[in-house]
Order: C-alpha cells, then structure tokens, then sequence
C-alpha cells in the first residue's frame, strides 16, 4: 500500500473516526451496565456523528485520488470501509 497516501488528511480522518466509534462502543459495552433507556443516549449519538461524519472525508479523498492514482487510493478507500464496518460490528452483533 501506498503511504504517501496516508499523509493526506482525507484518508486518514476516515480512520480515526472509526477508531474512535469502536472505543466508544467497547467502553459502552464495558461500562456502562444501566438497563436500557427509552432515549438512545449521548454515547449513541456520538456513534452516529462519528460514522456519519466519515463519508464526506472518504467522498473528498475518492473524487480527489481515484482520477490520479486509482490502486493506491481504491485500498485506501477498502481500508476506511473495512475500519467503518469493524466499528458497525459491535453495535449490530450485540442489538444496541
């Protein structure tokens, strides 16, 4: 893989807001043992904003690097994929 691609900011934003919707998730899983409320919590919709907020990052890098070096930036793209759905995982094995 390419890491000159990993030193523009659009690539690696996508990363980090999946890194930090999986944190949130295993704490969550973890800590917070309260049985569940009517309201979906702050915890849930910071989820949301974290998953949400990476697709116009990954649409930005897509526009940008796919016309200029398509492979690199096609594994970059499965890569930030691949983190957004190993984040959705916890959420959708355990029914939160």
């Amino acid at each position: 893989m390419n890491r000159s691609m990993f030193r523009q900011l659009s690539a690696i934003v996508p990363l980090a807001m999946s890194l930090a919707a999986l944190v949130l998730v295993i704490y969550h899983l973890i800590a917070d043992s309260s049985p569940r409320a009517p309201d979906e919590g702050t915890a849930a919709h910071v989820f949301q904003l974290l998953i949400v907020g990476q697709a116009p990052f990954a649409a930005y890098f897509a526009v940008r690097w796919i016309p200029r070096e398509p492979g690199p930036a096609m594994q970059v793209l499965a890569l930030q994929a691949a983190a957004a759905v190993v984040a959705l995982a916890p959420v959708v094995l355990t029914g939160m």
